[in-house]
């Protein structure tokens, strides 16, 4: 890729653009490391917090601040405070997306829910499909983080995210309106260009998938340049690409 010069801040994708497998990609701490923090990772996480991921880049050689990192299972959390303060929600995601929802006022129940959060549930089960199903039916309104069905694993596997979660869910329900959180929609794009602080015209996003990522900058006015077999752009005239082996180990 050729040097984009006038671009001042990136958007960075982070599941097949800076780790794959729970690996850094090679080029990607010196492309961090040149972009000298003018950047924001924006990713469809729906499992983990900013700083539970910032542990584990840096783990990777990977330097990213919790506060420079926007992910879809936060943000929607944090809109549902600001819209529904203390609202009663059945937060079907991680236990460190329950403890986010406690620390921004909201309440998490299993019973008579204003809201049912739906985000990447490894504990998803009938039981939790039910309690899901029902509050919807009942009127409950449904906030969904990251429409992706599956991410890619190793050697070749498929892990599901919230979007195949969904799609059992709204087997139950039938058609609802709900609200989705997650490129290619606005809201993650508008939390990352806030932080950086700079106009559209001077942030571009960085990807590797066109569907979400490149679909959601073109939605939002912003440029979009694409990963290509782990070579990253330069910034600001600079480009390496040491292999990096060390593995990310998310909490479970």
């Amino acid at each position: 890729m050729h040097a984009a010069d006038d671009i001042r801040g990136w958007l960075i994708d982070l599941d097949g653009t800076l780790v794959c497998a729970g690996r850094a990609m090679p080029g990607a701490r010196a492309f961090l490391k040149a972009c000298a923090g003018r950047f924001v990772v924006v990713s469809n996480d729906a499992e983990h917090i900013p700083a539970e991921l910032a542990s584990a880049l840096g783990r990777l050689g990977l330097n990213v601040p919790a506060n420079r990192i926007v992910l879809a299972g936060a943000v929607a959390l944090d809109e549902i405070a600001a819209l529904r303060p203390g609202a009663r929600v059945l937060v079907l995601a991680s236990d460190a997306l329950a403890r986010h929802a406690r620390e921004r006022g909201l309440m998490p129940v299993r019973t008579r829910p204003d809201i049912v959060f739906l985000g990447r549930d490894r504990h998803f089960s009938h039981k939790r499909l039910a309690l899901a199903a029902n509050a919807v039916r009942a009127g409950a309104e449904l906030v969904v983080a990251n429409p992706d069905l599956v991410h890619p694993g190793p050697d070749g596997a498929v892990v599901p995210e919230t979007g195949a979660l969904l799609a059992a869910l709204l087997a139950c329900t039938g058609p609802v309106d709900y609200r989705l959180i997650g490129k290619p929609e606005s809201a993650l794009f508008a939390a990352g260009l806030a932080l950086l602080g700079l106009p559209r015209r001077s942030v571009a996003m960085l990807g590797d998938n066109p569907r979400t990522d490149g679909e959601g900058a073109r939605r939002f006015g912003l440029r979009y340049v694409e990963i290509a077999d782990g070579i990253f752009p330069r910034a600001h005239g600079e480009t390496a690409c040491p292999r990096q082996e060390a593995v990310m180990a998310l909490p479970q």
